[in-house]
């Protein structure tokens, strides 16, 4: 009965109100700080804000398209297997309610030996596919577009990125090319590497560029390679990629299946996904071989992965200057030089190791070639090297009886030559 009528304190009571009142004050704290933040940021504006949200779930509609199956890579891709006539492309006006074309012939000269990387990106380890009738589309996230500077941007390069003469702005080469007849295609095998990349604004590739028409607003190019770009893909995996404009990259075209215009009839690679192995310092070294050529019956230009591995088409349709022939062919790397902190970039190219340290340790390409007139696969008879900043990346090239026409290109960025 003494404990019955002995009152304790209320514990509880008061517990429960103590963590209340912390909750309040951080809370208000809490909204202080974001207040302060948004007055030392003028540009935000909620309606603003909420404007692009908006537009980001249009435009995600719009580009990821119904998928059959989704498979989980382990970069933490989710990979799409979409019905192939329901792919981006079709959503173009002369595209629509079509199928994707039958292969082509291939060039003469095409030898369909060797070795076919079915598994050559990371998504592919998982030992899933997508079914037949299918393509595997890398699924775009909000996240994707928050890093690009606006919906209408994402996925498009900025103008003129293509070097044409000794200068350059904040896009940096060091290429092979070649120029003054007409082309009907190219062929090259990439040494594959991992660049570390600086920051989220600069990316480190290597490609192929198919170009015809001026450099000015009318440039025609179409391009394949692999790249590294944190503000794309937001990581630092070298990544299998496309890309075609026919106004100088102002207002046509897009990586990979980001706009219509790119066919993919191939249901084993995903564009855009990561690619794996890559090669190592003074290690194994693994290259990709990447041929795209013009169909002398139809026009769309073809490309392919490997010997025997199509991976889609660009239609002619798409172009001006293209839809006949092109006019030059560059091989090789390119960075993007942002100057943080007023210095040369670090952003490596290639291997970030410079041409002179040869195999094994510098990046490559071999087994250069074009396409003719007559659709045949021929040597290069006077590739020509450039680097736009040879003290920061550079470029050497030669011919022997087994790579054919091949260079080392690439370097470090900022180094005690390249301040």
């Amino acid at each position: 009965m003494v404990y019955s009528c002995f009152h304790t304190p209320p514990i509880i009571p008061i517990f429960v109100g103590f963590l209340l009142l912390v909750s309040s004050v951080e809370s208000v704290m809490s909204i202080s700080k974001a207040e302060g933040e948004l007055r030392a940021n003028q540009t935000f504006r909620p309606g603003e804000e909420l404007q692009k949200l908006k537009r980001i779930r249009a435009h995600l509609r719009k580009i990821n398209k119904p998928a059959v199956k989704t498979i989980q890579s382990p970069d933490g891709d989710l990979i799409d297997c979409v019905l192939s006539h329901q792919q981006p492309a079709f959503d173009h006006p002369q595209l629509q309610r079509q199928k994707p074309l039958e292969p082509p012939e291939r060039p003469n000269g095409y030898n369909s030996q060797g070795a076919v990387y079915e598994s050559f990106q990371l998504w592919r380890t998982t030992g899933e596919s997508c079914p037949e009738g299918t393509i595997p589309i890398r699924r775009i996230k909000e996240v994707d577009l928050l890093r690009a500077s606006s919906v209408q941007k994402f996925g498009r390069k900025l103008k003129k990125p293509v070097r044409h003469d000794s200068s350059s702005n904040d896009h940096e080469h060091a290429v092979g090319y070649i120029t003054g007849e007409k082309y009907y295609g190219a062929k090259a095998s990439l040494n594959v590497w991992a660049p570390r990349v600086a920051n989220q604004y600069e990316f480190s590739l290597s490609q192929m560029w198919v170009i015809s028409g001026s450099f000015g607003d009318d440039l025609n190019t179409i391009e394949a390679g692999w790249q590294v770009s944190p503000e794309l893909y937001g990581d630092n995996y070298p990544r299998f990629f496309t890309y075609w404009t026919s106004d100088a990259y102002q207002a046509t075209g897009c990586y990979n299946l980001l706009c219509s215009g790119f066919v993919q009839t191939n249901d084993n690679i995903a564009i855009g996904a990561a690619i794996s192995p890559t090669s190592s310092y003074q290690g194994g070294q693994f290259d990709i071989s990447l041929l795209v050529w013009k169909d002398p019956n139809h026009g769309n230009w073809w490309l392919e992965f490997g010997p025997g591995l199509l991976v889609g088409y660009w239609p002619a349709f798409l172009f001006s200057h293209l839809t006949d022939h092109a006019t030059m062919i560059q091989f090789g790397g390119e960075v993007v030089n942002t100057q943080p902190s007023g210095f040369h970039t670090s952003t490596q190219m290639g291997s970030g190791h410079f041409a002179e340290e040869g195999f094994g340790k510098s990046s490559y390409f071999r087994n250069l070639q074009v396409v003719d007139w007559d659709n045949s696969l021929i040597p290069l008879t006077d590739l020509r090297v450039l680097a736009d900043h040879p003290n920061c990346y550079d470029i050497q090239g030669g011919t022997n009886s087994v790579w054919g026409n091949y260079f080392y290109y690439g370097g470090p960025g900022r180094n005690i030559k390249c301040p």
